[in-house]
């Protein structure tokens, strides 16, 4: 940890989900915008060693990092805000600090000692936190959970502490609160954010800033009176408005004096804020001059978080084809070969995620066969590149009862199983791998090496012949079946280096048909989108242009 290393903690308080990873996010994107290099961090109180296993309803998507680890949703806001890549060390939860010091304890290296919340636990948190700050100007840390949680404790605890460690001037508290309209009284109520601070200083935390979420403009007045009840100065009061757009928060927290307060505060030295990319892709954002519709087919469409980065990739595409992304959800278990076409005509592409089990496949079959006889862009991702190879083994290939092994251990034809061994391009070992394996070990997690073909929709998409993209799957192509489902007319346009694991596969004779065994929208950035969901929201536009509906926003 450098000294000259600085620290922003970020709680939030009143209720979930009021937006402490894009405020952290646009808190990072504004210091960088200074010329500052930043890192985020979030401190997860669940006790949960990291999100893999955890059902997406509950928990929303798992991100995945370059260096495999399986991390909350809120890091894929930190690395689109941001130029930052995250790791391992950028997500630490309850489970994975508990598990450390009971390992530590096991060893002896307590000495015999009592092991106790404090000092062990909060110093085992302390100790997370500076793995993250060596060489970056600023740390933001996002601590998970709502003030007056129990399990949030020990967090609390150790950023309390962490400001004595690291010193006054190197440390400030930023507290996200709710600052409610009441309809029947036509005003805003500050008491829900002063109970929220009165518990946070309750525990020996005085909050620097106050994010003040609200669904209007706070007049003076309402700064002033939670200034003076909160115990900061009425310029730290920033409104944190809603918008119609995630990435307008920067500019609103900017316009709000947010960054300004920030550098103040922490005596920094910057140069004035560069925010001009962040105005144009504003302004692309609000003023489209087409508009397509996207037909996601997928079994968690009922949590939108499920799918956030895949969304998020998706508008990524259409800001860079200069067009709105309209996204409907399909859950994959009500549509069947009778309604398909019907579910999905209005789609000008159709997009199947990934996901895990067997419910709802046979509907995710169906969207990809829709898709192939009716020239509609198709993109399957992950599983959606499975369920690709298996409809058009069972219906073009003529290898009748096709399924992965995955859902029917007896079928005819495995084309998708689980690869016992493969050679591991990262650690350059043989990896093997079986059913009964734990479930994090069966799994190909993080980025690996994909080589491309020439003159394929992969290759002319990335501009490149070699790539590096982030995996979470367990289930491979099978080899066996290649030259047979080839010879049909199949392509395979993506290999690991060594040729052994099939990486993409398009089909011949399609405006836009391409499935990936990895996550592409886990790299897509809003001012850097990913060249699949270009390429894919490219072809999805031409195809509503031939329609005649592409024009004007959605």
């Amino acid at each position: 940890m450098g000294n000259d290393t600085k620290f922003i903690f970020v709680t939030g308080g009143v209720l979930s989900s009021l937006g402490k990873g894009l405020a952290s996010a646009s808190i990072g994107a504004l210091l960088e915008s200074r010329g500052l290099s930043v890192t985020i961090q979030k401190l997860d109180p669940y006790i949960n060693v990291d999100p893999g296993t955890m059902n997406p309803f509950q928990h929303g998507e798992v991100f995945v990092t370059d260096d495999g680890a399986e991390t909350d949703l809120d890091l894929g806001h930190y690395e689109r805000f941001t130029s930052v890549k995250m790791g391992m060390d950028n997500n630490f939860t309850t489970g994975k600090i508990y598990y450390s010091v009971i390992s530590k304890e096991r060893r002896g290296d307590y000495l015999g000692g009592t092991v106790q919340v404090i000092p062990h636990i909060t110093e085992e948190i302390k100790k997370s936190i500076r793995l993250v700050a060596n060489g970056v100007d600023v740390v933001i840390v996002e601590i998970g959970g709502t003030i007056g949680d129990i399990e949030s404790l020990p967090f609390l605890e150790a950023i309390r502490q962490f400001k004595t460690d690291a010193g006054k001037e190197n440390v400030i508290y930023i507290h996200l609160t709710l600052v409610p309209y009441i309809a029947t009284a036509g005003e805003v109520k500050t008491k829900p954010t002063q109970h929220s601070v009165k518990e946070l200083r309750s525990i020996g935390i005085q909050p620097d800033i106050l994010l003040c979420r609200a669904d209007r403009d706070l007049s003076k007045d309402i700064k002033g009176k939670i200034a003076l009840f909160c115990n900061v100065g009425v310029d730290a009061v920033i409104t944190a408005k809603d918008v119609e757009s995630i990435y307008e928060v920067p500019l609103n927290f900017h316009n709000e004096g947010l960054d300004d307060k920030i550098i103040e505060l922490l005596n920094i030295w910057t140069r004035s804020p560069r925010l001009e990319a962040w105005e144009d892709l504003v302004r692309r954002i609000k003023s489209p001059e087409h508009s397509v519709k996207i037909a996601v087919v997928g079994k968690y469409t009922n949590l939108i978080e499920s799918y956030k980065s895949l969304n998020e990739a998706l508008y990524h595409g259409g800001f860079s084809n200069n067009c709105r992304v309209s996204l409907f959800f399909v859950d994959s278990e009500n549509i069947d070969s009778d309604n398909c076409g019907k579910i999905l005509a209005d789609a000008d592409g159709i997009l199947v995620p990934g996901g895990f089990g067997s419910r709802g496949i046979e509907g995710k079959i169906c969207a990809a066969r829709y898709a192939r006889e009716n020239k509609v862009p198709y993109f399957g991702i992950c599983l959606g590149m499975q369920i690709a190879v298996i409809e058009y083994a069972r219906n073009v290939a003529g290898m009748t009862g096709t399924h992965s092994s995955e859902f029917d251990e007896k079928t005819p034809f495995p084309v998708i199983y689980l690869m016992l061994s493969w050679y591991d391009e990262k650690t350059k070992t043989i990896q093997k791998r079986d059913i009964s394996s734990e479930k994090g070990g069966t799994m190909r997690l993080g980025a690996y090496p994909c080589v491309l073909k020439k003159g394929t929709l992969a290759y002319n998409a990335y501009d490149t012949g070699e790539i590096s993209e982030r995996h979470r799957h367990r289930y491979e192509f099978n080899n066996e079946f290649r030259d047979r489902l080839e010879a049909s007319g199949l392509l395979v346009s993506g290999t690991s280096p060594s040729g052994d694991l099939v990486e993409i596969i398009e089909i011949k004779d399609h405006p836009w048909f391409l499935g990936c065994q990895f996550h592409p929208e886990f790299k897509s950035r809003p001012m850097k989108t990913h060249p699949l969901f270009r390429s894919f929201i490219g072809a999805s536009l031409k195809r509503a242009c031939g329609k005649g509906h592409s024009f004007g926003p959605a």
